[in-house]
Formats: C-alpha cells, sequence, structure tokens
C-alpha cells in the first residue's frame, strides 16, 4: 500500500451536501484514516448527524453560528468545532470551512430527523 496521497482539492467537482456543496478529498483512497472536505455553506445548513463519524470543522470565512445539539455558539474564521458522533449539527450562515472527517466520509452515515 502507497504510504501518501496527493490531491488538488481544487481540481475535485463540488457536489451538493446538507450544508452546500463539498468538494471531497481522499475519500476514494483505500483504508484512508480519514478524508478532507471544502465545504461552502449556504445559509442554514439541514441538520444532521453521524454514528460512526467524528467531524473537525475549521471555519475560512464567514461568521454566524453552530447549531449543535440544539444549542446555538458564534463561530468565525479561526474558530475550529469538534463533531462527535450523535451530535446533531448544522452551521447557521455563509461560510467556507475546512472538515475532516473520521473516519473517512460514508454517505450511509448520514443520517437526518
Amino acid at each position: 500500500m502507497q504510504r501518501f496521497a496527493i490531491l488538488d482539492v481544487a481540481s475535485v467537482s463540488p457536489q451538493p451536501c446538507p450544508c452546500g456543496t463539498t468538494r471531497r478529498a481522499f475519500v476514494e483512497v483505500p483504508g484512508a484514516p480519514g478524508s478532507l472536505h471544502i465545504v461552502q455553506i449556504e445559509d442554514d445548513a439541514r441538520t444532521h448527524y453521524h454514528q460512526r463519524t467524528t467531524e473537525i470543522y475549521y471555519f475560512l470565512e464567514g461568521e454566524g453560528e453552530m447549531d449543535l445539539d440544539g444549542a446555538r455558539h458564534k463561530v468565525r474564521p479561526g474558530t475550529a468545532v469538534m463533531i462527535r458522533p450523535g451530535c446533531r449539527h448544522r452551521a447557521v450562515g455563509k461560510f467556507k470551512i475546512i472538515n475532516v472527517a473520521i473516519p473517512a466520509f460514508d454517505p450511509a452515515d448520514e443520517h437526518f430527523d
């Protein structure tokens, strides 16, 4: 197994997600311990949760709030948020973030109430 992977994330086609649009890196790498996503969050994202995935959001642009298990928290560029499995979450506002998913993103682990 190759011990590294390189990807020009800007070359990845954006796709819809509950938050807006995302460019997902390393999702297709066999055995990858996680994946990295560049997400453009548009207005109010859809509340969702994961049963197995921990996510780390790092805010690059925009200001607003994160709704985490029903409580609102202010966020701005430079803010990092770790979201453990089971935490219902959504961003409220327009943002650009880096999202690190551990383990790598699995669309079957995206749940809505």
